[in-house]
């Protein structure tokens, strides 16, 4: 069954180091743990109407978080960092 682009695609990541990288072309995306990175690429390219030249990937580990005297852990993600062709820029992360 072929997912949807707005399914793979959760929310962008938006921190001081991926807002950085809008210098270098390079944006950030939460996207489903079981997503490759030709379904992100394509996934990209249909939502925001760009080309994308390359996909990383990363899986973000779980942190232990206390709550007085519980402690429990987040939940594991995974980050999807896609560096645009040279001139393509996406417009929702200008604003920032």
């Amino acid at each position: 069954m072929e997912r949807l682009s707005s399914d793979i695609i959760l929310y962008p990541v938006v921190s001081e180091k991926s807002v950085m990288g809008k210098e270098f072309n390079k944006y950030s995306f939460k996207v489903l743990r079981d997503a490759n990175k030709i379904e992100i690429k394509k996934a990209v390219e249909e939502l925001f109407k760009v080309k994308v030249e390359r996909v990383n990937t990363m899986k973000c580990h779980p942190k232990v978080k206390r709550m007085g005297a519980h402690a429990g852990y987040t939940s594991e993600w995974k980050k999807a960092i896609v560096t645009l062709k040279e001139g393509e820029k996406i417009a929702f992360f200008e604003g920032m």
